[in-house]
């Protein structure tokens, strides 16, 4: 459990302070970190493969990319504009939400932002008070329970393995729940372990927080990417009942390959929209109109790129997790969504690599750095110890290379 907002030492005078203790409480992103690494010892001339960066290999959409030189030249997005998003991005939203998940919002219950973290961040401070608290389902995506202690609340960690697919049941909810409890953040496709819950999973959960009244966040920004005979089902469809007190937040960064445009957006209850939009007047003011529009031509166009990459990331799922199983006390149950493999690795702590015995997951992964040049994201990152992140959001032909590589590593294991 992480602690809402950490108090100043009060032995120290104010003035002589460098860092307040709540921003000095926030850890760097972990998976940014590991993948600004790789790109550095790549830029020395290191053959670093890259595993930690969510992101697509592929380029923006060519008419996507035509819409914003086109808006770059239109002087009316060279100004100001509500802080609030577009309204016509704002309406594109709510019909490409109806669109792809069934849930009939109007543009008004929409907050465009500067990505997905700041839809997340903005979302919380919303609706925490000091010490509300915030079920965080485990492994988590790094910067949610930052998001949490930052907006002042407290992150309630509750823990799925990979013997359950990494999902968690109602009972385990349940046990978490106290008194305190205001939110639920429930995530499906996964980021860090691609776990997708189904949709009696789905309805089940929904209807366990409405019963007891509380406020679900729910991240669906990777709603188009799931395989197999999974399926996306949205909470407040599924669970209507919900909808006035469910939040959505999403955005273009992985289904269109958009990560450095940094569009996001919130949709929810008019007045939590409202009071994000007053804090986002004046935290940032609008999103570059620019980026906006090529967000409107990616929202409000077809999902034929979109099925290009998914038929690629599906290609590099099935190979990824095959070659991780082939590895002796690697265990990696296969993700139906998103993007990444999580496999466990407590299989291979403790034994001797190289001259090395990694005691941890985070050690493995430095180990796994030095003697392959391979980055992957340590569990400790995602809340779990003992695990790997990998991104298969990378070419083919790197990532046989990648894993081959800690095929021979990690097979020279030994106790």
């Amino acid at each position: 459990m992480s602690a809402a907002f950490p108090h100043p030492d009060p032995s120290i005078r104010p003035a002589d302070r460098r860092v307040s203790a709540r921003i000095g409480a926030i850890a760097e992103s972990a998976t940014l970190a590991v993948d600004a690494k790789a790109k550095a010892l790549k830029a020395a001339g290191r053959p670093v493969i890259g595993f930690g960066a969510g992101e697509p290999d592929f380029p923006t959409p060519g008419y996507i990319v035509d819409a914003a030189v086109a808006a770059c030249r239109d002087p009316k997005n060279h100004r100001y504009t509500p802080a609030g998003g577009l309204p016509e991005l704002k309406a594109a939203i709510a019909a490409k939400t109806l669109r792809d998940s069934g849930w009939a919002v109007e543009a008004s219950q929409v907050l465009v932002t500067n990505g997905g973290k700041q839809a997340i961040y903005e979302a919380f401070a919303a609706i925490l008070d000091p010490g509300d608290e915030v079920i965080v389902p485990a492994p988590y995506w790094t910067t949610y329970p930052e998001s949490i202690q930052l907006a002042g609340g407290v992150a309630v960690e509750v823990v799925a393995d990979e013997t359950t697919g990494y999902k968690l049941s109602v009972q385990q909810l349940e046990a978490a729940r106290t008194e305190n409890t205001k939110v639920l953040l429930f995530v499906s496709p996964s980021n860090p372990t691609g776990a997708v819950y189904t949709r009696a999973e789905v309805e089940a959960v929904g209807r366990w927080a409405a019963e007891h009244g509380l406020w679900v966040l729910t991240d669906e920004i990777y709603e188009h990417l799931v395989y197999g005979d999974a399926e996306f089902v949205s909470l407040p469809v599924a669970v209507p009942e919900l909808a006035g007190k469910c939040i959505v937040v999403n955005g273009v960064a992985k289904t269109y390959a958009m990560t450095g445009w940094r569009v996001g957006w919130v949709v929810g209850p008019h007045d939590v929209i409202k009071a994000a939009t007053n804090l986002q007047s004046h935290a940032t003011s609008n999103v570059s109109n620019v980026a906006q529009v090529a967000a409107l031509a990616a929202v409000s166009g077809d999902l034929a790129a979109v099925d290009e990459m998914k038929t690629a990331f599906d290609r590099r799922r099935k190979t990824i997790v095959r070659m991780l199983n082939e590895i002796p006390g690697v265990v990696c149950p296969e993700p139906e969504g998103a993007f990444y493999a999580y496999p466990s690795v407590k299989g291979l702590l403790g034994k001797e690599i190289r001259g090395r015995r990694a005691q941890s997951s985070a050690e493995l992964a430095a180990l796994i750095l030095d003697e392959a040049e391979v980055a992957v994201v340590p569990g400790e990152a995602f809340g779990t110890p003992g695990y790997l992140r990998l991104s298969y959001a990378l070419g083919d032909d790197d990532l046989v290379e990648g894993v081959s590589r800690l095929q021979k590593l990690l097979g020279e294991a030994q106790d």
